[in-house]
This record gives structure tokens, C-alpha cells and sequence, in this order.
């Protein structure tokens, strides 16, 4: 009995496993099979089971914004729910970069930086992989700001509604928190 058992147990780990490797290879495989899209090297995955989109006016210019934003290891000081980021090298194509919320750790990677006009990474957690693009727009004296997010993995797919909502809500309080920073800055 006590081998019958192990081999459940076995087999229950191994297909987990095997689950959270499925949706590694499937996130790396969209990526290698992307084209430039919307001034983006790799747009959000409109099959992925959580997606987002929203969109600001910040009174800024857009130097302003892009400076705010791309400006990755101060997103602590404006980011609320972000306790550290730390880029290995310059802001540009392919930096890689690591930062702690909510009591996770992401590993990010830049996939487009084409200043003043569009700012996007990819990111991973544990059963988690997500394509975040920025987009920047001047109006007037304002700044328009778009903002989509695609999620998928594991978790995403198990916890869809749950993972729908964080994001909803989590890329308002993005959109509102970088307006408030870059609106704080021109106000020095």
C-alpha cells in the first residue's frame, strides 16, 4: 500500500510539474513568435486568460511621464506596493530588472523602449508570466497615457476572475500613481 501511495504522489507532483514547465514553454514560445506591433517588439497575448487596459491625462509633459516611469529604480518612491527594483544596466532593449510587491519577486526583461512614444516588458513570477506595454501620446500640454497587460501561467488560468480584478485595479492605481508623481514634479 505505502508504494501504491508513493506512486500517487508521485505521479500528482510530476503532472503539476509538468503543468507549471507547459506554461513556461508556451509563454517563451509566444515571444520568440512575435511581430512589432503598435510601436511594440511583443504586444500583450490576446489569447492570454487575463487581459487589461486602461488610460490617463496627466498634466506633464511627456518628458516628464517617460522620465517618471523609466526611471525604474525610483519606482519605490512612487509605486506604492513596490518594496525594491534594481536594473542590471540601462534602460534600453533587453535590460533585464528585478523588483519586489506584494510580496512577490519579478523577474522583468525591457522588450521595447522607443522613447517618449512606447515602454514594455516582460515578466515572471512563480506560475505566473505577464507582456506590460506602455504608451505615450502628448495632447495639448498633457500627457495621454495607455497602459495594457496581458497575464497567463498557472495561476492566471486556475484563478482567472480572482487575477482579472488585481489587474483591473492594479493598472489604475499604476495609471493614478505615475500621474501623481510626474504631476508632483512639475509642481517643484
Amino acid at each position: 500500500m505505502r508504494f501504491k501511495g508513493f506512486s500517487i504522489l508521485t505521479l500528482v507532483i510530476l503532472s503539476i510539474l509538468s503543468f507549471f514547465y507547459y506554461e513556461r514553454v508556451s509563454f517563451n514560445k509566444y515571444l520568440e513568435n512575435q511581430i512589432v506591433q503598435y510601436n511594440m517588439n511583443i504586444p500583450i497575448n490576446e489569447k492570454a486568460p487575463v487581459r487589461s487596459q486602461n488610460q490617463i491625462e496627466i498634466e506633464a509633459s511627456l518628458d516628464v511621464v517617460w522620465e517618471t516611469l523609466t526611471d525604474i529604480p525610483k519606482w519605490p518612491e512612487w509605486k506604492k506596493d513596490i518594496k525594491k527594483a534594481v536594473v542590471h544596466g540601462e534602460i534600453k532593449q533587453g535590460t533585464e530588472f528585478d523588483w519586489k510587491a506584494g510580496g512577490l519577486s519579478f523577474q522583468s526583461r525591457i522588450h521595447t523602449s522607443n522613447p517618449k512614444s512606447g515602454f514594455g516588458w516582460t515578466g515572471t513570477t512563480f506560475g505566473a508570466s505577464a507582456i506590460h506595454n506602455w504608451f505615450f501620446e502628448l495632447k495639448g500640454n498633457t500627457t495621454v497615457v495607455r497602459v495594457e497587460e496581458s497575464l497567463q501561467g498557472v495561476f492566471p488560468k486556475l484563478f482567472k476572475g480572482y487575477f482579472q480584478k488585481n489587474l483591473d485595479s492594479g493598472i489604475i492605481k499604476d495609471l493614478q500613481e505615475l500621474k501623481g508623481a510626474a504631476e508632483k514634479k512639475v509642481q517643484r
